[in-house]
């Protein structure tokens, strides 16, 4: 698959309203390979996905980070997405192969999710203290939810539309939007906007007919002279898990719990969430991160 995966930043109706488009195609499958996910979890994951990339493109620093966490009453359990401002993404699924009948013929994204629990946004951005915004699920289809994420936490009016389109070989299309009015958008603008994103096609479908995000703009905001300010952002799905970083996470347990391990197995396995990569620590290994435990 040809990875046509870009986050674009535009600015409609002569700077009045900015836009976002994302095509997160390819990220979405990798997620989707990496965790094996079963259709409708790959549509609710890959929709989470799509908006913490999209904000994480907002985060100015190399260093600074987002983690984005669901947790609902639905089968699905919870999700736990971390992206740098690259944005490089990566996450894990509580119950990956959750298997829901369809719901009007599509995905059953609201009732995997369930409708009641948080949306939890933490973004470390390099002050004292990191950034939290917590909200209660609206429905668990993620768009409505984080819509209500951008209203309650950062005072924002923001337009959210996710979509993923998924057959028996993976993921067809990825991708999503976010519209928010400029302080001085006028009612017409507004009236405009509510009414084109309403009749628009699904952004999967777009994707999937192989318009540009550009076209998707223009379409959804009716404004031909959409003006691109930053077209270079493309979002990848990628752990950055490392043998020595888990020797950290073991070292961290002190020693006395790294004495036990080592007393009582031969070796250990270790396996990263986010990436299902497994680290095998011999005895002989165990010890020698014990020297290093002050």
């Amino acid at each position: 698959m040809e990875n046509k995966d870009r986050i674009i930043k535009m600015l409609a109706y002569n700077g009045r309203v900015s836009i976002v488009c994302a095509n997160t195609t390819q990220l979405v499958e990798n997620a989707r390979k990496t965790h094996d996910l079963s259709p409708v979890v790959t549509a609710a994951f890959g929709r989470t996905l799509t908006v913490t990339a999209i904000m994480a493109a907002n985060m100015k620093n190399e260093n600074d980070k987002l983690t984005v966490q669901i947790k609902g009453n639905g089968p699905l359990g919870g999700m736990v997405i971390v992206s740098n401002n690259f944005p490089k993404l990566k996450g894990y699924v509580q119950n990956p192969i959750v298997d829901l009948p369809l719901k009007n013929g599509k995905l059953d994204v609201g009732s995997a999710v369930g409708k009641e629990g948080y949306l939890n946004a933490i973004k470390d951005i390099g002050l004292k203290e990191p950034y939290v915004g917590m909200v209660p699920l609206v429905s668990g289809e993620i768009a409505e939810d984080f819509a209500s994420y951008f209203a309650t936490s950062e005072q924002t009016n923001t337009a959210v539309n996710l979509g993923v389109l998924v057959n028996q070989n993976g993921v067809k299309a990825s991708g999503g939007y976010i519209v928010t009015p400029m302080p001085d958008a006028t009612e017409d603008d507004l009236f405009i906007l509510e009414n084109r994103i309403k009749e628009a096609k699904p952004i999967s479908q777009m994707l999937d007919e192989n318009w540009s995000l550009l076209d998707i703009a223009k379409d959804i905001t009716g404004d031909e002279k959409v003006q691109i300010i930053d077209d270079s952002i493309m979002p990848i799905y990628e752990c950055d898990c490392s043998k020595e970083k888990i020797e950290r996470g073991l070292i961290s347990l002190g020693k006395e719990e790294l004495q036990d391990i080592i007393n009582t197995q031969i070796k250990i396995e270790t396996v990263c969430h986010f990436c299902n990569k497994k680290y095998t620590f011999t005895k002989d290994e165990l010890e020698k991160l014990l020297e290093n435990v002050k």
